[in-house]
């Protein structure tokens, strides 16, 4: 069932980002913090705008999700005020994080916003667990932040995919997103 996020599904999304965050497999073993990765790729979107925020449930619980923002520059400069200063303080770069962690703490402590593609200001990330996989989901949590964003006036959106999750290129390609200029993002016009 798709449903729009809810507070207490934190938990459960970060879960989700941990297990899909190694290009689509389980990216627990290269964490020191299992939390780490979803205060990245999860937390700040529905803190920010929660009405673009959805989740996919099944009897055995939250087994995917899609987060995003309808205005890349804005949500970087509200992560910036809001999100990235207690990470910080709670993350300190460390000598000895590994290559995974150091990745996400540079960006945590030093963040690189790079401007939204002309015409696709917003941007999503989206995960389900394998269970949920090739079952329609994925398109539907798409629609469903289309729709919102064609709501707002918004008539682009742009994501990125790491090279190797060829299954995710491939689901992507089929829902109408196209290459960018930027190797490994994707557009999709509304």
């Amino acid at each position: 069932m798709l449903r729009p996020f809810h507070p207490v599904d934190i938990p459960a999304l970060y879960r989700v980002c941990l297990l899909t965050g190694d290009a689509g497999g389980d990216a627990t073993a290269l964490h020191r913090d299992p939390d780490l990765v979803g205060h990245v790729y999860v937390g700040p979107y529905p803190a920010a705008d929660p009405s673009l925020a959805f989740v996919v449930h099944d009897d055995d619980g939250v087994a995917g999700y899609l987060v995003g923002t309808a205005d890349t520059a804005a949500f970087d400069a509200w992560c910036e005020e809001h999100w990235w200063p207690a990470l910080r303080e709670r993350y300190p770069l460390r000598a000895d994080d590994g290559p995974a962690d150091r990745l996400l703490l540079e960006h945590v402590h030093s963040p690189r916003p790079e401007p939204a593609p002309p015409g696709h200001p917003a941007h999503l990330h989206i995960n389900l667990l394998p269970r949920l996989q090739r079952q329609g989901w994925g398109r539907r949590l798409i629609e469903a932040f289309a729709d919102a964003l064609r709501g707002r006036g918004v008539r682009g959106a742009h994501l990125e995919v790491d090279a190797r999750n060829t299954n995710a290129r491939g689901f992507y390609a089929r829902l109408g997103f196209v290459p960018d200029d930027e190797p490994g993002r994707l557009l999709l016009t509304l």
